[in-house]
């Protein structure tokens, strides 16, 4: 071991040389990125699809993997919300529980906060409630908590409130799927501007009562495959097809993914799915090209995810290469 002026020169100067590496290979991720984005997604004339992202709002809480920041740092959304922009991104799509959650909530109330002084859209993904014995009432309390604080005119923060024609926009992530949706629907139809209400997957069962459905990461018929070969074609066609045909009237939300792995989540099952070296994103960004087009497009293409690295499908950091 070499010790004395050179040996700690020469420490210096590899320490200097792995940092530097590891910024350019940031940028060379993040411009991998960019390029894909760009070339599958190219905005039409009226500028559809308008690209969004689901995001995570709970790192910090010790109940989740450390990724090094916190959701409750204000200069890490800064970041986030411009290096989403410079993506050609323009919302957040943000995972909520209501108040229930307090971490949550609190990270969701600053992000969104943040993103008035960026020129940026934030909306809720609320999650059902799957462990109450009111799962309705509960949905219509948490939904009006959120009126009041995130969407309606009252709220400090509602500029930023992602809207769809002039109607804020609410995603639905089913759990229970106990929740009457009819008694939500009409309780929510006093807000001033009652909300566009998205649920996940085509659903004929819930269809009387939603208006317009959202695709999530999903392998398709053949389910989960060991190898993670299947990297979603068929679900995506499915929800696609479904929504032009089935469903021409409601408000369809595209989605696309670079891969799925759970194994770092606390409720993982040992799901996979291959990036396939990058393809998986690219063929998902694009795969709405075969059922829209400029005459008749698709309003929203949502990245699924910007931040969720418990399950594998972050684009935050940039893409996995081979």
């Amino acid at each position: 071991m070499i010790s004395g002026p050179i040996g700690k020169s020469r420490f210096l100067i590899g320490a200097l040389i792995a940092t530097l590496a590891g910024t350019l290979a940031g940028c060379s991720q993040k411009k991998d990125i960019h390029e894909t984005l760009r070339s599958n997604v190219a905005s039409t004339p009226n500028q559809q699809p308008q690209m969004i992202a689901a995001y995570q709002a709970w790192f910090g809480d010790p109940r989740h993997i450390n990724v090094g920041y916190s959701s409750q740092d204000k200069v890490v959304l800064e970041r986030q919300i411009e290096e989403a922009k410079n993506l050609g991104i323009s919302g957040f799509v943000v995972n909520w529980y209501g108040p229930r959650k307090a971490f949550e909530d609190r990270s969701y109330a600053l992000l969104q906060q943040t993103a008035t002084q960026h020129s940026f859209s934030i909306s809720l993904m609320y999650d059902e409630p799957d462990e109450s014995p009111t799962p309705t009432e509960d949905t219509i309390r948490d939904l009006q908590y959120a009126y009041e604080h995130y969407i309606g005119a009252q709220a400090p923060a509602r500029s930023a409130y992602l809207t769809y024609e002039g109607r804020p926009v609410v995603f639905i992530f089913p759990k229970g799927g106990s929740t009457d949706w009819r008694k939500v629907r009409e309780a929510l139809s006093s807000w001033a501007q009652p909300p566009l209400l998205l649920y996940k997957d085509a659903n004929s069962r819930v269809a009387p009562n939603f208006d317009g459905f959202y695709a999530w990461v999903h392998p398709g018929n053949g389910g989960w495959s060991k190898d993670g070969s299947n990297w979603g074609e068929q679900y995506l066609d499915s929800f696609y097809r479904n929504m032009t045909s089935k469903y021409p009237d409601k408000l369809a939300v595209g989605a696309a993914w670079p891969g799925f792995d759970d194994s770092r989540a606390s409720w993982g099952r040992n799901r996979r799915m291959s990036s396939r070296c990058g393809k998986t994103f690219e063929e998902s960004l694009r795969y709405f090209r075969r059922y829209y087009n400029d005459s008749r497009p698709l309003p929203f293409l949502m990245i699924v995810t910007w931040n969720d690295y418990e399950e594998g499908t972050a684009i935050e950091r940039g893409l996995q290469h081979c």
